[in-house]
């Protein structure tokens, strides 16, 4: 894993020991993602500079070390990630005639690139990655991205400069950076609590689209070309679905998750995995001790707070695994001690409060092992979220009052609500109050239900943390497009199979895999998500519905296919997930600090929220009114980043 930086200067002006700094000056931004060392390339003539820094996972030599040259000098690369086939494709191609300094993937990847060029080389790629490549022939820069979208990449053009980066830090290094904030993505964030892709929180940069290649000329728009869409899987999932029973789909789940877990075990380095307890964690775990001949290393964090902790479950499962297990009991002040750091962790606003509790994991992982397996994607392909049913539920409950009487309703009810507020005008800390915080949310989640007739639509809007982002945002507008393709998840023929494409290609994308890549990489720890081999996720939406979904709850396959391993009493029991008491904590320890975030005055002063409406969240919020716990934290966190960007000197406007 490592972090890469570069850029192109149009104008062709500068030297090329200017250049080499440059692109070293923004690549040891992401030291965090490369302490292993650094480098830099550049040529002049093109305008061309790149920079990368190294977490060593394979091949530890100088042979592997990047910016890294093609054999026969055409392209020049640097590489994030891993490819999990680069010994497969190596020996292809050395059948072929190629020949190897190394045994890097990088350097197995410029050699598929020479040989069958990037576009054929993309699809013959099974891992997690983002890499720049320069061409020197065609003086053509691209661009790529994973198929899930594991590794970040953002891009765009400031001034004379097109720029790049694995995270925002890298990009802001260079002088021509351009720093409004895009005032509809910021409403969209504090809507959905991350900035959606393509989308970041300046207006000139954007996110390169998960499965998507980038190409870049002088004088050219950038070309953007999908060489993988989960859509179309899913579609083509839909009409060539799996024939076989529970079991052979069991079989069938697997073999493929053996082999990509054991693909994924293929390290340089000391390797284990992030256990939670749950179905997905376990499944791979369970799989990593039977390819293993000695104990994997596991870790779990527990809390002080019994409705948070799960360890509990996690150690009766590697008691039976045999795993060599590590526990951290994490306290209050543990996980509010992380909150300072989050600003520059993430570096884009980002609000999903299991943001804490993952990155003191991914710490406690790195004290022993560099490279860590998790069961990532697992919710996503298999149903495993009861919103869905949720959403269905709800869809059938008001069906009969959508449209036009039904957006009546919808206003009649908010009105209610906006109301009773203003009537009754409640104190801060009273008790009287507590019994409205759950009338108030019943009006506005029932008011939700009666605006469409589509599950999918109801569901999408229904994962909003509140109705309108642009409510909050001076000068912004809401955007129709909030999140991933909504006519796409929406024309799938089972409304609970468009539920879960809506969130593999947003929530997963833009939100899990975004808090776990920066987590991780705060502390140099390489995460690798066996569920998100694209194998995987192609079977998973080739299975019929029952098989992931039924009486019996959730991912059913999976179920299956785990109670081979390990005792179903010892995994079937709710799903709890890495949540922590934000609305306790604003209400208690971090009152102080929430306040002088979102204080009048400064919010007047920095002129992007609307004072209004973000003050009267919070008053709501303190006297339990409502549980706004997820918009202010998503508001906090953006005040929080904004603080941090002014004190390092930068000017977002």
């Amino acid at each position: 894993m490592c972090g890469i930086a570069g850029f192109v200067d149009f104008a062709k002006a500068s030297s090329e020991q200017h250049l080499l700094s440059l692109a070293t000056a923004m690549a040891d931004t992401l030291i965090h993602r490369g302490p292993d060392g650094g480098d830099a390339w550049a040529d002049a003539g093109a305008g061309i500079a790149l920079g990368h820094r190294r977490l060593s996972i394979q091949d530890l030599s100088p042979a592997g070390r990047q910016p890294m040259s093609s054999a026969d000098g055409r392209y020049v690369i640097v590489f994030n990630g891993e490819i999990y086939n680069f010994r497969d494709l190596q020996q292809e191609l050395a059948g072929l005639g190629h020949s190897f300094r190394g045994h890097s993937d990088t350097e197995v990847l410029l050699a598929a690139i020479v040989q069958w060029g990037l576009h054929a080389t993309l699809p013959r790629l099974l891992g997690m990655f983002a890499f720049a490549l320069w061409d020197r022939q065609e003086k053509t820069l691209y661009l790529a991205r994973d198929r899930a979208g594991k590794k970040p990449l953002y891009y765009g053009r400031c001034g004379n400069s097109f720029l790049f980066g694995s995270e925002l830090k890298a990009l802001r290094r260079h002088p021509g950076f351009e720093y409004e904030i895009d005032r509809d993505a910021l409403a969209c964030f504090l809507q959905h609590s991350w900035v959606p892709g393509p989308r970041s929180i300046y207006r000139a940069i954007r996110k390169l689209p998960a499965g998507c290649s980038l190409a870049l000329q002088a004088g050219r728009e950038p070309l953007i070309h999908a060489y993988w869409d989960a859509a179309e899987v899913a579609r083509s999932g839909e009409r060539e679905p799996f024939q076989g029973s529970m079991t052979d789909a069991a079989d069938e789940l697997e073999r493929l998750l053996l082999d990509a877990t054991e693909r994924r075990m293929i390290s340089d380095v000391p390797l284990g995995a992030l256990l939670s307890g749950g179905f997905d964690s376990t499944t791979v775990v369970s799989l990593m001790q039977r390819l293993s001949d000695r104990p994997v290393k596991t870790f779990t964090i527990g809390f002080d707070e019994a409705d948070y902790d799960e360890s509990v479950h996690a150690r009766a499962i590697v008691e039976h695994l045999g795993t060599d297990h590590t526990e951290l009991t994490v306290t209050h002040k543990d996980a509010l001690d992380v909150i300072p750091q989050l600003p520059e962790m993430y570096d884009e606003p980002f609000a999903d409060a299991s943001q804490i509790p993952t990155y003191i994991v991914s710490r406690l992982a790195r004290s022993r092992v560099t490279v860590a397996l998790s069961g990532d994607g697992g919710d996503e392909l298999f149903a495993g979220y009861k919103r869905y049913q949720r959403a269905l539920r709800d869809a059938r409950r008001w069906s009969g009052l959508s449209g036009g009487l039904g957006r009546g309703v919808a206003r009649l009810l908010h009105g209610s609500e906006e109301l009773g507020w203003k009537t009754l005008q409640p104190r801060p800390g009273a008790d009287s109050m507590a019994k409205w915080r759950y009338f108030a949310a019943g009006l506005g989640r029932n008011a939700a239900g009666l605006t469409t007739s589509d599950p999918v639509v109801l569901f999408a809007g229904q994962r909003a943390r509140i109705a309108s982002g642009a409510a909050l945002v001076l000068g912004a507008h809401d955007m129709d497009y909030p999140l991933g393709d909504i006519a796409a998840a929406a024309s799938l023929a089972e409304p609970m199979q468009g539920m879960m494409l809506y969130d593999f290609t947003s929530y997963l994308v833009d939100d899990i895999l975004v808090k776990v890549d920066r987590a991780s990489m705060a502390v140099s720890l390489e995460v690798r998500s066996p569920f998100l081999d694209h194998r995987v996720v192609e079977f998973a939406w080739r299975l019929p519905l029952a098989l992931r979904w039924g009486e019996r709850g959730s991912k059913l396959v999976v179920r299956e296919l785990l109670k081979r391993y390990v005792p179903p009493a010892l995994t079937e029991r709710p799903k709890s997930g890495f949540g922590v008491p934000v609305g306790e904590w604003l209400r208690g320890p971090l009152r102080e600090w929430a306040q002088s975030l979102i204080d009048p005055g400064r919010l007047r002063s920095q002129g992007l929220l609307r004072e209004g409406a973000v003050t009267t969240l919070w008053r709501q919020h303190l006297c339990g009114w409502r549980d706004h716990s997820d918009v202010l934290w998503s508001v906090l966190m953006f005040q929080a980043w904004l603080n941090n960007e002014v004190a390092t000197g930068n000017t977002p406007a």
